[in-house]
């Protein structure tokens, strides 16, 4: 950004006291402003600024929301004989290479309590292998699996970027291609005021705020990750957030339920526990499928029950998707098409007198489910919490390291029981991706064998 185009921007806006500050800087310190400056879409932000003031919140389409049509886990024998006929149309996309993972990796583990990327996490029972571990020897053995790589692109933050790449250098990108391996980073937005003025968060940097984990469709577009991966032949995208150590990585039955209704963003979604439960809804909104979160759906409709006495709007959001790339294409050809949506918090705002104060500060961001109501058809079906989510939200309690690695270790548990496997009570196991990457994998390599666990076991790569 240039100097002229700045000025522009501050009088645009009416930012008198920001272009006093700027005024007042040395030559050297403009040339960082201008710098930092030139990174973000003020316009934007102030125009999404103008917008909220009109809106008033409240519950989404209160009064137009149904229970959304979504897939069970299958029990009959046709359920059954479909999701075979799902894996194989899954197994055949990957086989021919049409199959790229997204994983949505730009938060720091501070509030777990740790410094670094969250994906740097540790968080496996037994070895503690981190989340990107994880991910990476699953994708590894997929790729080996059906004979062919699977392209990964993660999506990092201008906070953890650097950190990410070096973190995969350092580790030899887990076995992976490091060229089949692309970073890309979320975009960024100012804060703003109730008031609508810009913040500082120090003499040269702007308040900033993600512009939300829907950015990620806007990024892979922006970077020319998205031509890259179609003009490889891949066309689906399998989306996850890096917080999920039980996400099954390009799941071929997904992968088919989704290419075998032709749908252009599908969704995995588990039972809500209970109508506490703070998670994000599979509905119909106005005769569109959609995920409208907690807050907004309201109470009504969060403790409604069915005639049986159960949670009627049941299917809560994983956060794990699949979109058609080309898809992810039209969401962005006429400009990116997702709603912002207006969060405020309380920040400490540096001041140009000097010193730091406590303002009040409106970020605005995208949420990845918001474009499924933009697709054409859409496929969402039910996968059990205890195989496949445990997301790592907090430090302590609920959703936390501790729930996380205590599911892998009975989800693995179950996967050597089911495969004959004697494990006593009390006793931790892991297993490696590259050792089975699946309860159907163990089953195949331990057939025949008698095997007894009596102590904490690692099966390794």
């Amino acid at each position: 950004m240039t100097e002229e185009i700045l000025v522009q921007m501050l009088r645009k806006y009416r930012q008198s006291s920001i272009f006093a500050h700027y005024a007042s800087l040395s030559q050297e310190k403009k040339v960082v402003f201008l710098e930092e400056s030139g990174q973000f879409d003020f316009d934007l932000a102030f125009s999404l600024y103008g917008d909220s003031l009109k809106t008033k919140a409240g519950a989404a389409g209160a009064d137009s929301i149904d229970p959304a049509p979504i897939l069970t886990i299958p029990r009959t024998a046709e359920g059954i004989a479909r999701k075979e006929e799902a894996l194989r149309a899954g197994e055949t996309l990957l086989r021919e290479g049409k199959v790229a993972v997204l994983i949505v990796a730009g938060g720091q583990g501070s509030r777990l309590g740790f410094e670094g990327p969250k994906g740097a996490f540790p968080i496996s029972p037994i070895k503690g292998k981190t989340l990107f571990r994880l991910f990476c020897e699953s994708l590894k053995a997929m790729s080996l699996l059906y004979g062919c790589p699977i392209p990964l692109v993660i999506m990092t933050s201008r906070e953890n970027d650097l950190d990410t790449r070096k973190y995969f250098d350092s580790h030899r990108y887990f076995g992976l291609e490091s060229g089949n391996v692309d970073f890309f980073q979320q975009g960024m937005l100012p804060t703003v005021t109730p008031e609508g003025e810009f913040l500082l968060k120090d003499e040269t940097h702007f308040f900033t705020n993600p512009d939300g984990h829907g950015g990620s469709l806007k990024g892979i577009y922006d970077s020319g990750l998205l031509d890259r991966l179609m003009s490889r032949g891949v066309s689906e995208l399998f989306y996850c957030q890096v917080d999920n150590p039980l996400v099954r990585m390009a799941d071929p039955v997904f992968l088919g339920y989704h290419h075998l209704k032709g749908s252009e963003m599908s969704t995995k979604v588990v039972r809500r526990e209970n109508i506490e439960e703070k998670v994000g809804v599979y509905v119909t909104v106005g005769g569109k499928e959609a995920i409208v979160e907690y807050s907004d759906l309201g109470g009504k409709h969060m403790e409604a029950l069915d005639d049986k006495g159960n949670i009627l709007y049941w299917g809560g959001n994983t956060a794990i998707h699949i979109l058609s790339l080309e898809f992810v294409r039209r969401l962005n050809s006429h400009g990116f098409v997702l709603p912002y949506h207006r969060a405020s918090r309380p920040v400490d705002a540096w001041k140009p007198e000097g010193g730091f104060e406590r303002a009040e500060g409106w970020k605005f961001e995208t949420f990845v489910f918001d474009a499924i109501p933009f697709a054409g058809k859409t496929c969402a079906i039910e996968v059990s919490r205890e195989e496949e989510f445990s997301p790592v939200k907090n430090s302590e309690g609920p959703d936390s390291p501790r729930t996380a690695s205590e599911a892998m270790n009975r989800l693995f548990r179950k996967w050597l029981e089911d495969s004959g496997v004697s494990v006593a009570p009390g006793a931790r196991v892991e297993i490696s991706p590259l050792f089975a990457v699946d309860r159907e994998r163990l089953a195949l390599k331990l057939a025949g064998e008698k095997i007894e666990i009596t102590r904490d076991t690692y099966l390794g790569d």
